[in-house]
């Protein structure tokens, strides 16, 4: 069944989102501050066993000193360093609540919250109101990844007085994007991991995250008004860039949707 989508001013209302690089990203919504997968190092080689590494190769574009307060992270999956880096683990401590996979809430412990998909939970906004976080299904890999690659989800911001926000996570199947679309499209915010990430000792080089083509796809299946790219930049296993996805939206005609600052 396919969910009215809330009534909003698209004039009026737009929701802010701040890119901090990689998977990261600040959300204002309703007067709560939400991030997205936390990554803060400095750059600097991950050992992943069997001499492979994942390797960071930016900074943030602003410190962790310069995030200010947060009330909730939106964390996708705990298991690898581009999604959860040292810096970003520690500042869970400090979040008044993280949500994120069912198993990944046992591991990390503290304040982590495990969503199944398409659970939601409620937040009491400080501007008045509520915010309700729903779950969304994510496939990190081909189809069968999970047993490799964990769980991992997705999220969806709604309030009825608010325009709907979709963060997709490390999120390869476009039918899962269909699942949300039919739900709770059309969205307004699609922030969308991208980066065409590859390891070549993994399912035989297949994308373990959307490209810059998947994601324009994605655009469309949500009837997206925005589209905020992330996850493609910053590690080294991206073999896509920034500069990728803007040529796939170009393509499909979707240039004018993207937020790229």
């Amino acid at each position: 069944m396919t969910s009215a989508a809330p009534t909003f001013d698209a004039s009026r209302e737009r929701i802010p989102v701040r890119v901090f690089g990689g998977p990261t990203a600040l959300i204002e919504y309703g007067g709560l501050r939400l991030l997205t997968d936390p990554t803060f190092d400095a750059p600097g080689d991950y050992p992943r066993g069997g001499g492979r590494f994942l390797t960071k190769t930016a900074p943030p574009r602003v410190p962790l000193a310069g995030l200010g307060p947060v009330d909730v992270v939106l964390l996708s999956h705990d298991e690898h360093q581009d999604n959860l880096d040292t810096s970003g683990r520690a500042l869970l401590a400090d979040v008044p609540r993280t949500f994120t996979t069912t198993g990944g809430a046992v591991r990390l412990g503290g304040t982590a919250e495990g969503l199944a998909p398409w659970q939601s939970v409620e937040l009491a906004r400080p501007d008045g109101g509520t915010l309700t976080v729903t779950a969304a299904p994510a496939l990190h890999g081909p189809e069968g990844a999970e047993a490799v690659s964990g769980q991992v989800i997705g999220f969806v911001l709604t309030s009825p007085d608010l325009p709907t926000v979709y963060v997709s996570g490390d999120n390869a199947s476009l039918d899962l994007v269909r699942e949300v679309a039919d739900r709770f499209g059309p969205v307004d915010t699609a922030v969308l991991f991208a980066g065409a990430p590859r390891i070549q000792a993994l399912f035989d080089n297949a994308l373990l995250v959307l490209d810059a083509a998947g994601a324009a796809t994605a655009a469309r299946i949500l009837g997206a008004r925005r589209v905020v790219p992330v996850h493609c930049d910053s590690w080294a296993h991206f073999t896509e860039s920034r500069e990728d996805v803007v040529k796939a939206f170009e393509t499909a005609g979707l240039a004018d949707r993207l937020q790229l600052d």
